[in-house]
């Protein structure tokens, strides 16, 4: 057996930002080196940030991040990191030899390289390009077609990324036939409820398959409405687990394998059928060997994965965070209603950012309860964010003496001021707006167009409202608990009679949510089967939902979907959001059930 130390950097790079992504690599690039690692690995696409989604088609940025490749490879051999491998994802574009029949030479590719001793040693591309859900690869990334086989401290290590690992045949089954020691799979796997069970069950069966060990390093990090949540896993040639890193949070995960030694030389490319219809080349490279001082064994770190609601959470912070710093923005500010949506909201944000980069504001208007300001006001001092108080009654009836208003259109008349207020403040202060809106109003079209839904950032746009509860409660539980992604608050940060308080809109007396909506013990598990199981009107009423109730929300949803388009971005944490995962016309005769 051969002794391999390798370091999975899980990372948090910026899409775009080529220089302050290989400082990234080479600032982890060190710590790798200086734990005494003989190979260090970044996430998929770590050099560009990912996803890059059309800047894949502009020639200018391809070309940028092939020498930005190059300038890195030096960098890291002018800082003394030379002798250490390095792979990373990176965007490439192919040799005009491989370009495929029918396909323009500037296609580019979603590609990995080997950097040693100033050199880009050996370049491959991700070879499954997967075309649903939030993944859109198969339209503007070439597949890729060679398999590298890196002989690095006397073991051979092959090389995949992200979706070769979740199809069958492809780089899984040509690994195998190779003989590789290990096969290392850079990701850029976005986060999702309950995904990290299913990673780590599909890390274990591929492994088995190919017959080797198998180390995963994953990004983390938010981008736009992905959520990336690192969670790195290796496991032996058996599926055990090996080593696991912490989720959200950047960490270099250290450990030392035990690995079948490398055989006899043998020829540098060799084609291999991928059993999946299309060959493979294995490419074959051996490294001259590093000179590593000796160091004691790495302890093998397995990080225990958060529960449901807390990764949920966690999710919620760095999605709301990285949104914002990325963006260039320093604070945030949102309506505070007293309600429990824009209590959360305002929590995530004081979580991700600090309470002092939120500003709230209070909008009372003539149909506001007491309690609503006083529950607000007291939030705001268990957190000590920035608020202050703006009536609104005034304004409306500034625009009822021009307007002939009534019901509805009364109704949206204070959601529209409230909206202008938050914006306007966000315009003179350089606040971003964040939005309320839960999964369960998007979905049912229960919020005010130019309102509620006004905003730059929607935290909780894929939570729906029963969850919305439970994250609020779970938080209470967390005063005082030490946990990365949370502000130590001394008490809890939102008030009982918020939790407790029956939901309503207040836009007219007495106004209730179930006047207008089921109770959303009911209405939720609904929605989730329409919207995110893609049920038809028979198969809900078949899953045991009511046939007049499916009716009802069906057509509500449906109606909605003009309000959803015009909604901004929020992280995703379920298996489909409201944005990247679900496109449906808005203009369309076609009804559910007839």
């Amino acid at each position: 057996m051969a002794q391999l130390r390798i370091a999975l950097a899980q990372v948090n790079p910026t899409v775009g930002d080529l220089d302050g992504n290989a400082d990234l690599i080479v600032e982890w690039a060190a710590r790798a080196a200086a734990a005494g690692a003989h190979l260090a690995a970044f996430p998929e696409m770590m050099l560009t940030g990912y996803p890059v989604e059309d800047l894949a088609l502009r020639g200018s940025f391809v070309e940028a991040s092939r020498l930005a490749l190059e300038r890195l490879a030096a960098r890291l051999a002018g800082e003394g990191l030379g002798d250490l491998p390095v792979v990373t994802g990176h965007l490439n574009r192919p040799p005009v030899g491989l370009v495929r029949a029918g396909q323009p030479s500037g296609l580019p590719l979603n590609a990995a390289a080997w950097l040693h001793r100033g050199e880009v040693l050996v370049r491959s591309a991700k070879h499954h390009l997967p075309n649903y859900g939030v993944f859109d690869e198969y339209r503007v990334f070439v597949r890729g077609d060679r398999l590298p086989v890196v002989r690095v401290h006397g073991v051979d290590v092959a090389t995949a990324i992200c979706e070769d690992l979740w199809q069958d045949g492809g780089p899984v089954s040509v690994a195998g036939e190779a003989g590789a020691g290990l096969l290392l799979v850079l990701n850029a796997s976005p986060y999702e409820r309950d995904k990290d069970d299913v990673r780590l069950d599909l890390c274990a069966a591929r492994a088995r398959e190919a017959g080797c060990a198998l180390a995963y390093v994953n990004m983390v990090g938010g981008q736009d409405e992905l959520v990336f949540d690192g969670d790195s896993i290796i496991v032996g040639a058996d599926g055990s687990l090996l080593a696991r890193a912490p989720q959200f949070v950047e960490h270099l995960l250290v450990a030392d394998l035990a690995l079948p030694a490398a055989g006899p030389a043998e020829p540098g490319r060799t084609p291999v059928d991928a059993h999946d219809g299309t060959t493979i080349t294995v490419d074959r490279v051996e490294l001259s060997a590093r000179p590593v001082p000796a160091y004691p064994v790495a302890p093998q770190t397995v990080a225990g994965p958060l529960d449901d609601l807390a990764e949920i959470y966690a999710a919620l912070v760095l999605g709301t965070r990285d949104y914002v710093r990325k963006n260039g923005f320093r604070s945030v500010i949102l309506g505070l209603s007293g309600g429990i949506d824009s209590a959360l909201v305002a929590t995530i944000a004081s979580d991700a950012l600090g309470p002092e980069n939120v500003h709230a504001v209070l909008l009372p208007s003539r149909y506001s309860s007491e309690g609503s300001v006083t529950d607000a006001e007291e939030l705001v001092k268990r957190q000590g964010i920035n608020a202050r108080i703006v009536p609104i009654a005034g304004m409306v009836d500034a625009f009822e003496d021009e307007l002939d208003l009534h019901g509805l259109a009364a109704e949206n008349l204070q959601a529209r001021i409230r909206a202008n207020v938050w914006m306007g403040l966000s315009n003179e202060h350089g606040h971003l707006v964040l939005t309320g809106g839960n999964k369960s109003e998007l979905a049912t079209g229960y919020s005010t167009l130019y309102g509620d839904s006004a905003g730059g950032f929607a935290p909780i746009k894929d939570v729906f409202k029963s969850t919305v509860w439970d994250l609020a409660r779970w938080r209470d539980t967390q005063a005082g608990v030490d946990l990365p992604f949370l502000h130590p608050f001394a008490q809890e940060p939102i008030p009982q009679a918020i939790i407790g308080k029956e939901p309503s809109a207040e836009l007219r007396p007495g106004q209730r949510d179930i006047d207008s909506l089921p109770d959303y013990a009911v209405l939720d598990p609904l929605l989730a089967d329409y919207v995110e199981r893609d049920l038809g009107r028979d198969a809900l009423v078949a899953a045991g939902h009511d046939p007049a109730l499916a009716d009802r929300v069906i057509r509500l949803v449906d109606l909605a979907e003009y309000k959803r388009r015009q909604y901004p971005p929020g992280p995703k944490i379920t298996p489909k959001n409201f944005g990247r995962d679900r496109r449906l016309p808005i203009t369309t005769r076609w009804r559910e059930g007839g």
